[in-house]
């Protein structure tokens, strides 16, 4: 009997679990499943929609904006109705507690329960409701604890039938549907991870602007409240509640117009500002020195505060968020104030401004939201003992690009006004603006986003996020965060934009876009598209960044020509898919996807194509004249897109892309190019891989060496450096060298691919081959060493990394072993690093590890073997992070077997020539000279130090590693 009752119990928990997650969630079917269905649109109509006419003016709204998505998935719309009371026998009631006298009294009578969204912020309910009352039938109910949690449960039930929150800003196509019927639900969301979310227009000038100036709201001219509707739809349907307007020059200030502000209001939408711009005051644009005086807080104080007064007396009805702030003019420092007086003189202005706000918005002063934004000197000042008040939220920036620059330390994790993330994934600025596409890896925001939340940032989360577009799909990936951090690891951040662009142009394509957005982001993770002109901005006298060389080198590791072939690979395969899709869904994909990899493309094209003419040039070859015409034409093609861009749909985002915008804007030009005179006649002439010069020993033509542990290949080059063809033809005598190419007529260049057959290769390690390269009178010989030693095996060394050509090289996310403790997780980041995956060293809001045993510190390992010994020197490739607060240091430790503990840390200051080039570059490299006993199998230990470090490569230099940006590839034995 017993044993009868706990099945019967177990049987309805499971029944329990399964009702559970039955109604957890928004279901829509295209045909009606069961007598139980809410039928949203039958065959005949769509359900009426009813408010409640004295409900907040954003529920009134969103039920227009619903019943207008219902119309584009099924040509039916519903007729929204004003009306406290119900007449129609099936209907959609949306409504805020409190404010809808019908939900209300379907609370009362429990016919609808409200109890998880009580006393919420910003939540909502969506429930069906069979047989509420007399004459009603079925009831969908949607209903928010306030105006904002009604607008969210709204939306939701919009993406459930198929509106993206992109169907406006990116033409995401809305699939349609017949019918929609809605499983019986009961789903209450729970309250936001982060309280404000939002985003700041910035940088504007070259898109945002002119588009809404010229484009979709001529009639103002500039940004207007025609703009501010669909950003603030845009926000308010990815579930974000803030923002901070444009405010760069030639754009009018947000407040300026005085509709802006009633519109953002009409959505909800909570206005802030950038930085600089204390109260919603924009002293770009809106301060004149002839009428106000000089913008300087010690001799013009009253000036100041009188146009701070005017500004808040005149937003104050509505819902803001306000920055305390004295800086000087748009992003400038403090004007007129001595090093010595700028805390005093900032705790001042502080002081003056909060007793504005309490002057005239009638609440208490620790009730109205206001922020602090330590951003570049600020720092310093609050740094120095700056004295800030108790209910003031600490909003930390990033150092704007990508890496916050600290977080709130123990104590400032008690203070009653929390903290909060500015963070960019656009930015003008230096060392260099990257305006134009946006390549930050969604691994890299959660991991900066996700320590800031650990450490308590979970008041104010804004995103610079340039003009929007191309940054839409790292909005939704950022807000969608705020929203919902629980929902997010490293994993899901990895594959976040391929799955959720597959769930936008099908499934099939998944797979693909993993593969293009990995490739695209590593490729931006390594040098970002708008820096691959290599000069660093406002370097030079005239203020413009110099066109120089790339570190990518053609030379050794082939890792130039390598990175041109990967993104035409990534390009070729958007292309491909652009070309499957159906019309209707090509607008969309070219904006979130096509254009920016193709974008990307032709920038790194362009530049690296134009280095190899000079370097050509350099050594005179017949092709120089070539690779100028074919930088030309990736120049010439990304204007081509770039219009085709803004011609989409008849001209709707006409201005909204430009190539490559940017003040200084030098990726916009051709790099210089060179022209030669060749010679006439029929020249051949021979590189090869790793040759340095042109002349001298280098003349004498060797392939690196080659060895079965990696089993590479290599290439021959053949170039000519006259006006006619040459023929030629290669042998060799070992029959262990395979050749791809054995003759050929060639005008300006060919290449032989050079691959050992393994099984027919003799043993030893000091063996060479020749290939013999005849061309009429001209014989030249390619030496090709190879290393084939009777032991160690290649079965022996397998899943090691080896030694190669005197070096060995280690992509940190692959360890053989790890060891942890109960604070410190050792973790591999997929999709970021040079590699395309790091090592993280634990945590960053866990315990420093300090212990002196060190075998028992946590750590990752790595098994190596090396034919050399004595001397190397190791480079770490780690993230360039900064300590997590004021106490913390930025240690990770690095040995080999048990030899000398080395300790090195990632963290430089802002705006030193270290952190410019170590941001630049997304990496900080260290050396380290350490000592290898003998030849064999070693181990390199990674060991934590202050948790939260992430290593992305390291290199074991015997003497053999030679000049590179990325070094070289990791050097891991496969069979």
């Amino acid at each position: 009997m017993r044993k009868k009752t706990l099945v019967n119990i177990l049987l309805i928990c499971l029944l329990l679990m399964n009702a559970t997650a039955l109604f957890s969630q928004v279901k829509v079917n295209k045909q009606q499943q069961s007598g139980s269905d809410f039928p949203l649109v039958n065959k005949e109509a769509a359900a009426d929609i009813y408010i409640d006419p004295a409900d907040h003016e954003v529920v009134k709204l969103t039920a227009s904006l619903f019943a207008d998505d219902i119309r584009q998935v099924t040509g039916k719309k519903s007729r929204v109705i004003a009306s406290a009371k119900v007449k129609s026998n099936v209907a959609v009631v949306i409504g805020t507690w409190g404010k809808s006298s019908f939900i209300d009294k379907l609370i009362e009578e429990k016919k609808v329960d409200v109890s998880s969204i009580e006393n919420g912020w910003e939540q909502y309910l969506i429930q069906t409701v069979d047989n509420p009352a007399k004459g009603i039938d079925k009831l969908l109910v949607i209903v928010g604890c306030d105006r904002r949690g009604t607008a969210y449960g709204t939306f939701a039930v919009s993406e459930a039938i198929g509106v993206s929150p992109l169907y406006w800003w990116a033409d995401v196509l809305v699939k349609q549907q017949n019918a929609l019927y809605i499983s019986p639900v009961s789903y209450a969301s729970k309250a936001p991870t982060v309280k404000y979310r939002g985003i700041f227009i910035n940088d504007e000038g070259w898109g945002f602007r002119p588009w809404a100036a010229e484009t979709w709201e001529p009639e103002v001219g500039n940004a207007g409240p025609k703009t501010y509707a669909k950003v603030c739809e845009l926000i308010l349907r990815m579930k974000g509640n803030m923002l901070a307007p444009a405010m760069h020059p030639q754009t009018t200030a947000f407040n300026l117009i005085p509709e802006n502000k009633v519109i953002a209001d009409k959505y909800a939408i909570v206005v802030t500002s950038s930085h600089c711009e204390p109260l919603l005051y924009n002293n770009t644009t809106e301060w004149d020195n002839k009428v106000n005086g000089e913008w300087n807080y010690l001799r013009n104080k009253e000036g100041i505060n009188r146009v701070l007064d005017n500004r808040v007396s005149e937003v104050a009805p509505y819902e803001n968020a306000y920055v305390l702030a004295m800086r000087g003019i748009h992003d400038g420092g403090m004007i007129g104030v001595p090093d010595s007086q700028k805390v005093s003189v900032t705790e001042q202005a502080m002081h003056d401004q909060r007793s504005i706000l309490s002057k005239h918005i009638d609440k208490p002063i620790e009730e109205i939201p206001q922020i602090f934004v330590p951003y570049k000197e600020v720092l310093d000042i609050y740094e120095k003992g700056l004295k800030l008040p108790e209910e003031v939220t600490i909003v930390w920036p990033d150092d704007n690009y990508g890496y916050i620059k600290r977080l709130s330390d123990e104590n400032e994790q008690k203070r009653k006004g929390g903290s909060g993330v500015y963070y960019h994934i656009s930015y003008l600025g230096e060392p260099h603006d990257y305006l134009w596409l946006n390549t930050t890896p969604p691994t890299l925001i959660y991991e900066e986003m996700k320590k800031a939340y650990d450490t308590g940032a979970d008041r104010y989360w804004l995103l610079n996020v340039g003009d929007i577009k191309p940054g839409e799909i790292g909005m939704k990936f950022f807000l969608d965060m705020a929203w919902d951090i629980d929902r997010f690891d490293f994993d899901k951040a990895y594959t976040f934009n391929a799955e959720y662009l597959a769930s936008l142009f099908g499934e099939k394509y998944q797979q693909d876009l993993q593969d293009i957005f990995n490739s695209y982001f590593q490729l931006g993770f390594q040098r970002k598209p708008e820096a691959m002109g290599w000069g660093f901005e406002w370097n030079h006298s005239n203020g413009q960044a110099q066109l120089l060389n790339t570190d990518f080198s053609f030379i050794n590791y082939n890792e130039a020509e390598k990175r041109m072939a990967e993104y035409d690979r990534i390009a070729g395969k958007a292309q491909e898919i652009l070309n499957a899709l159906p019309e209707a869904y090509k607008p969309a994909f070219y904006e979130l996807v096509f254009y920016p990899v193709k974008g990307a493309t032709l920038m790194n094209k362009k530049m690296l194509t134009a280095q190899q003419n000079r370097w050509y040039a350099r050594q005179g070859r017949a092709a120089t004249q070539s690779y100028a015409d074919l930088a030309r034409s990736y120049h010439d093609s990304i204007q081509i897109y770039t219009d085709r861009y803004n011609k989409l749909l008849n001209g709707k985002w006409n201005r909204m892309m430009s190539l490559a915008p940017g003040w200084t804007a030098t990726y916009q030009k051709m790099p210089p190019l060179d022209t030669i005179t060749i010679a006439s006649g029929e020249d051949m002439r021979i590189f090869t891989p790793g040759k340095q010069t042109d002349y001298g020993v280098d003349n004498i033509h060797v392939l690196p060496c080659l060895n079965p542990y990696t089993n590479k290949g290599s290439f021959i080059e053949l170039y000519n450096k006259g006006d006619k063809a040459f023929h030629w033809k290669a042998s060799t005598a070992s029959d262990w060298i395979q050749l791809d190419k054995k003759s050929g007529k060639t005008q300006y260049q060919d290449r032989i691919l050079v691959h050992v057959d393994w099984q027919k290769a003799p043993i030893g390690a000091n063996i060479t081959g020749e290939i013999e390269i005849v061309s009429g009178d001209k014989k030249e010989t390619v030496y090709l060493p190879i290393f084939n030693p009777t032991s160690p095996t290649v079965s022996d060394l397998e899943g090691l990394y080896v030694e190669e050509n005197g070096y060995v090289s280690i992509q940190a996310g692959l360890f053989h072993r790890k060891q942890e403790n109960k604070d410190i997780t050792i973790r591999t980041i997929k999709g970021l690093g040079y590699e395309g995956e790091c090592v993280q060293l634990g945590e960053a809001v866990k315990p420093s590890q300090r212990s002196g045993n060190i075998a028992r510190a946590p750590k990752a390992e790595y098994d190596f073997y090396s034919f050399s010994a004595g001397t190397a020197t190791v480079y770490v490739y780690a993230l360039p992070l900064f300590p997590v607060n004021s106490q913390r240091d930025t240690r990770y430790g690095v040995m080999i077997d048990n030899g000398m503990l080395h300790w090195m840390t990632t963290a430089s200051k802002e705006y030193s020539s270290l952190w410019t080039i170590n941001v630049a570059r997304n990496s900080s490299i260290h050396a380290i000279n350490m000592n290898i006993t003998k030849p064999g199998k070693h181990t390199l230990k990674l060991l934590c130090g202050d948790p939260g470090m992430v290593i992305q490569k390291v290199v074991i230099d015997f003497g053999g590693m030679k000049r590179s940006y990325l070094g070289p590839e990791p050097t891991l034995v496969k069979r």
